[in-house]
């Protein structure tokens, strides 16, 4: 399986393009594509330590649900966007068999490379190793992906369809390049809906994430105080549903993790032949049980 055609004039004005994108949806958060992107390379070398620990790794808990979610037919491709250093990306390859391309966009060149030595290191591509092909982590724009229309037989989003300037564009680009009767699925964080958790919740996020997040990563507290300012403004529950239904998606189901600290939401690309009561036996069984 080849990857996907892409439009080389996408891929190379990614930067460009994302710069450019429109004002922030969200009032008096700032998500231009050149804010993200500089925020995101100065976090990339300790990224992921930083997110398993302050999250006492109950993101990787939540990546493997996202994983086992995915309804994997066939070996049509898959793409991760906003795929950052590339972990949902290579849960997912692993999980899906050797036949299926799996493929990673990100615009941060910082985060891209980080993914593309974690992929080197496994060095398990068509010829060897496990079999399974190599993911290829490409520099995109979520707003304009570089790829053809019903490329893609799941589409999914892991903590970053929040960060993108537009959200229904980001939406709505997922649904382009998905096959008919696809997946699109997006894991976000959320807010808890129990009081004191709550609480509690948007405590440690405003006053004790940022703190400890600019401590270890040694940069300015504005990235870690971004990430509680953009959860707080971004929908969730019924409000992103709705957002996946209108830009076309169908059969759109969402299901909070960790008492609804993050939830995994999924809708599928009208046109397929899907068994919907098999695939919602399917996400109960095995992916979408909250705790």
């Amino acid at each position: 399986m080849s990857v996907p055609n892409v439009d080389p004039s996408h891929q190379s004005n990614a930067s460009a393009d994302e710069s450019a994108s429109p004002a922030p949806s969200n009032e008096g958060l700032d998500k231009s594509g050149e804010r993200v992107r500089e925020m995101f390379r100065q976090i990339a070398p300790r990224y992921d330590v930083m997110n398993h620990l302050l999250s006492l790794n109950i993101d990787k808990w939540w990546r493997r649900k996202a994983v086992q979610t995915l309804n994997i037919d066939g070996d049509a491709p898959i793409l991760d966007l906003c795929c950052g250093t590339g972990d949902l990306a290579i849960a997912i390859a692993d999980s899906a068999g050797a036949d299926v391309q799996v493929v990673g966009s990100d615009f941060c060149h910082a985060m891209l490379e980080i993914a593309r030595d974690k992929e080197s290191k496994r060095t398990r591509d068509a010829a060897g190793g496990s079999g399974r092909h190599t993911i290829p982590f490409l520099e995109a724009d979520s707003m304009a992906l570089p790829f053809d229309d019903d490329s893609f037989q799941c589409v999914t989003v892991a903590f970053g369809l929040r960060n993108i300037a537009d959200t229904d564009q980001g939406l709505s680009e997922m649904a382009r390049v998905c096959k008919p009767g696809g997946q699109v699925l997006v894991l976000e964080f959320s807010q808890p809906t129990l009081p004191v958790l709550k609480q509690a919740y948007n405590f440690y996020f405003r006053h004790v994430l940022p703190r400890i997040g600019q401590w270890m990563a040694r940069n300015d507290k504005s990235a870690y105080e971004y990430l509680p300012e953009s959860v707080g403004k971004f929908p969730c529950g019924d409000a992103l549903a709705n957002r996946m239904r209108n830009i076309g998606l169908e059969h759109v189901t969402f299901r909070p993790l960790t008492l609804g600290v993050a939830t995994i939401y999924v809708g599928e690309k009208p046109g397929g032949k899907t068994n919907h009561a098999e695939m919602a036996a399917h996400r109960e069984r095995e992916a979408l049980v909250a705790t």
